[in-house]
């Protein structure tokens, strides 16, 4: 039987939401990889267990996490019944729609037919009677977006869920869907984009600043880019990397001569720092007061663990935010 750490929020740091009365980890788990079909049952648990340890409440999901599509919802499920039903109010649950899930016309998009068609298929999965987090996972261009923000309405007025998110809609859409959503009651509660070094589009675009001002969290995926701002590819491509065995979300051709002088450059501006590359790679997205959590993946608790360390990183000084600059060049 799985009995928790009893201070497992004694390390982990809390920010808070937006303008909600919601605090969030500053390190939340993923389950886009990992926790499907295709990875041993006790390494998942092994690193669910890990995370909730260490006083990571947040997990992270999608409708499609797997493979298969709704694997991980599944996985999580069970260890929600084996392990941390005792937990569930220490737990806050995420989940998403809007990403191709079953054929037909329904399977996809944002539709109010499929928003709610699928959060009721997530549930089911997750065995629980609401989420506390439910996301429109994309904007989509077809569907009118008042049906997309009333159904994001009604599901939590059902009580399917306490919250709802936007992942990566366009800044006009945000906008717009922020102030549909207040003026019926139902605030945005965050907003999830991609945003690490090498990939600043949210900020560029304004969807950091944005947020703030509409008093929306923002919490960041991807944070390391795929594993590029790891230690991992700074000799070329080990042959039991994600690169050398699963091209679909990072390819060699991505490994550029240019790409590899930056991971190196940044790899000694964190020895310089006395930490990880990756470690500094999440404080540097920790460091924008925008940013509420940010969502990391693991293959181990090991992994896990080490990618904590970026909560004892020191502050950067103006010297090594320019030094940054000038690396990404």
């Amino acid at each position: 039987m799985y009995s928790a750490n009893p201070t497992r929020y004694t390390e982990m740091t809390y920010r808070r939401c937006g303008q909600s009365g919601i605090l969030l980890p500053a390190i939340s788990l993923g389950f886009w990889h990992n926790f499907g079909n295709v990875t041993p049952e006790m390494q998942s648990r092994a690193i669910v267990r890990a995370a909730f340890d260490a006083g990571i409440t947040h997990f992270d999901l999608a409708n499609n996490y797997g493979p298969d599509p709704g694997a991980a919802e599944q996985r999580l499920g069970k260890f929600l019944h084996d392990d941390l039903s005792a937990y569930r109010d220490e737990l806050f649950i995420s989940t998403k729609a809007a990403y191709d899930m079953w054929d037909g016309p329904y399977g996809s998009w944002a539709s109010r037919k499929h928003l709610m068609a699928s959060l009721d298929q997530s549930l089911r999965r997750l065995q629980l009677d609401y989420v506390d987090l439910f996301y429109c996972h994309r904007y989509d261009p077809a569907t009118p977006l008042e049906e997309t923000l009333q159904a994001l309405v009604d599901i939590v007025r059902q009580g399917k869920a306490l919250y709802i998110g936007l992942s990566r809609w366009p800044y006009q859409a945000a906008q717009t869907g922020y102030e549909y959503l207040r003026q019926h009651g139902v605030p945005c509660l965050i907003y999830q984009g991609r945003l690490n070094l090498f990939d600043q589009a949210p900020k560029h675009e304004g969807i950091l600043r944005q947020a703030a001002e509409n008093g929306v969290g923002f919490i960041g995926f991807s944070p390391l880019a795929q594993g590029l701002l790891t230690n991992r590819y700074l000799n070329g491509i080990p042959a039991d990397s994600r690169m050398a065995h699963d091209p679909r979300f990072l390819h060699a051709d991505m490994l550029t001569p240019q790409v590899l002088a930056r991971i190196r450059g940044l790899n000694d501006l964190a020895i310089q720092r006395g930490e990880s590359l990756s470690a500094m790679a999440l404080s540097w997205i920790l460091s924008h007061p925008e940013v509420t959590s940010v969502i990391i993946g693991a293959s181990s608790p090991e992994q896990l663990r080490c990618n904590l360390d970026a909560l004892a990183s020191p502050p950067f000084t103006p010297e090594q935010l320019s030094a940054i600059e000038d690396i990404l060049q």
